[in-house]
């Protein structure tokens, strides 16, 4: 029984979260602006419409790094604010307010870890991307 209850939870959460996802649009024919004669296949034009960033792979993967560090300071921050309600509900039980406190403590040493890391990133990203265009 406490797995069927675990299993609906967990799909029931993956359904909802699914909507969030957005839809991909694909282009099943597109026109192509390639009027080079010498190239035989179209591979010198392929891309031009996919709409795809130039984007330097090292910004996209520091972007992606600093989305996920932003992610989980708001799951610290919820932590936080859990805790903070479970201490306040307390009631004067040692035990919920002992717990609470600790789910205080690593939340702050996560959030810590969590800003730590992120100024790590800036610094090596901000290094390397200056050293390489010099």
């Amino acid at each position: 029984m406490k797995n069927k209850k675990i299993f609906n939870i967990f799909f029931s959460i993956l359904f909802v979260f699914s909507f969030l996802i957005p839809g991909v649009q694909t282009f099943a024919q597109v026109t192509s602006n390639c009027d080079n004669p010498d190239d035989l296949l179209g591979l010198n034009c392929v891309g031009e419409n996919s709409k795809l960033s130039a984007q330097d792979p090292r910004i996209i993967i520091t972007n992606i790094i600093n989305q996920a560090l932003g992610l989980l300071g708001i799951v610290a921050t919820v932590l936080i604010i859990y805790a903070g309600f479970l201490w306040m509900t307390a009631g004067g039980d040692e035990g919920k307010a002992e717990s609470a406190r600790k789910i205080i403590s690593a939340a702050v040493i996560g959030l810590v870890i969590i800003l730590m890391a992120y100024s790590i990133t800036r610094y090596v990203a901000i290094n390397l991307y200056d050293a390489t265009l010099k």
